[in-house]
């Protein structure tokens, strides 16, 4: 065989291979095949699209929104690249939250500095008595004081976490702030515990007492005494205004710890969804495809919020408490209050209270001796 004859075979060996493949990649879609095609069909533009069929700016927008890809890790959130949500809490803690929450707290301090420039202290109109009557026992008075005083770390540590960033490191220095934001931290998560604690006791000693009543509507038509005269309305052991002090305690502390308890146990405490559904089912237009991570955000967004709402009502309850009306605190300091306050303020309780005390008291002096 010639050299001639083996380059003939080649060749029709090389057309029967390329005729071969033309067919097959037919078939099957080749790469190059299309390419081709698509770039004879496009006009020199870019072969095949390769860039997708939406621009750049489209595609990185979707990404910015959350798109979610696939993933064969354990942990299907890593199919996302960028969580968009965590970009509006942000804004939103920084900004309205920050802002709205500032502006609350600024107002009560300052509606109570007029109201005390305008009212001065509420006094007790007959003068003290120097008799007393028990107002709370030691029971009562612990459990006060142990859900005051833990709210009131709850809520240094919390203010610092929104606000201290603004100003603390520049008086402090970045690593103090650090300190103090770290360890306030720890203080909170476990202070926590005892707050959850106090409100739960507050609960079962004082709930009886805080029902409304008939005596409601008349502490309310009369202002409470709060913008002068000397009339007091009748009233039982709590009046309307303590009553909305003692459920905003109890239903904002309580919304407030499992709140806290949803972030302490993120992904494991999942509120919202169930929530959205049931709001949904009423007609409000909410998303009920809550993911964990979004659960945790929501938790994290109505923490903050609904803790400056307290700190403003509580400092409210501080100011009437102490220096806004004469011979309060002791109620929460001895347990004894005054027999004219006790008159005075709650009337109908105190004279329950004496009843009951001159009962026992004429009881206990016709016992025989022995």
């Amino acid at each position: 065989m010639t050299l001639s004859n083996l380059r003939k075979i080649f060749k029709v060996l090389g057309i029967c291979l390329v005729l071969a493949y033309a067919t097959a990649a037919g078939l099957t879609g080749s790469p190059v095949l299309d390419a081709s095609l698509a770039q004879a069909q496009s006009s020199g533009a870019v072969p095949g699209n390769s860039m997708g069929n939406i621009s750049d700016a489209e595609l990185w927008r979707a990404i910015r929104k959350g798109v979610a890809g696939t993933v064969s890790l354990p942990d299907k959130k890593a199919a996302t690249l960028v969580q968009s949500e965590g970009d509006v809490l942000r804004a939103f803690r920084n900004g309205p939250q920050a802002k709205y929450g500032v502006w609350l707290l600024i107002a009560a301090i300052v509606v109570l500095a007029i109201f005390f420039m305008i009212r001065g202290r509420i006094k007790i109109g007959a003068g003290p008595s120097n008799l007393t009557i028990e107002r709370f026992n030691a029971l009562e008075r612990f459990t006060h004081w142990l859900t005051a005083s833990s709210f009131i770390v709850l809520a240094l540590t919390g203010l610092n976490v929104m606000y201290g960033k603004y100003f603390l490191p520049a008086l402090i220095g970045k690593s103090g702030f650090a300190t103090i934001t770290y360890w306030g931290k720890l203080a909170h998560n476990y202070i926590a515990f005892a707050f959850m604690l106090g409100i739960v006791m507050m609960f079962v000693l004082w709930v009886k007492d805080n029902f409304p009543n008939k005596y409601d509507l008349g502490w309310i038509a009369t202002g409470g005494g709060m913008f002068g005269g000397s009339r007091h309305a009748d009233t039982e052991r709590f009046n309307f205004g303590q009553k909305v002090i003692f459920w905003a305690v109890i239903l904002g502390g309580g919304s407030l710890s499992f709140s806290g308890l949803c972030l302490m146990f993120p992904f494991e405490i999942a509120p919202f969804g169930p929530t959205f559904g049931v709001l949904k089912s009423f007609g409000v237009n909410v998303p009920t495809d809550v993911t964990a991570l979004q659960e945790t955000q929501l938790s994290l967004a109505w923490h903050g919020s609904m803790g400056v709402l307290m700190i403003a009502i509580i400092i409210g309850h501080i100011y009437i408490g102490s220096l806004g009306m004469e011979g309060a605190i002791d109620a929460v300091g001895s347990g004894q209050v005054d027999l004219n306050w006790a008159r005075e303020h709650h009337n109908v309780w105190a004279a329950r209270v004496e009843a009951e005390g001159a009962a026992s008291s004429s009881g206990a002096e016709q016992q025989p001796a022995e």
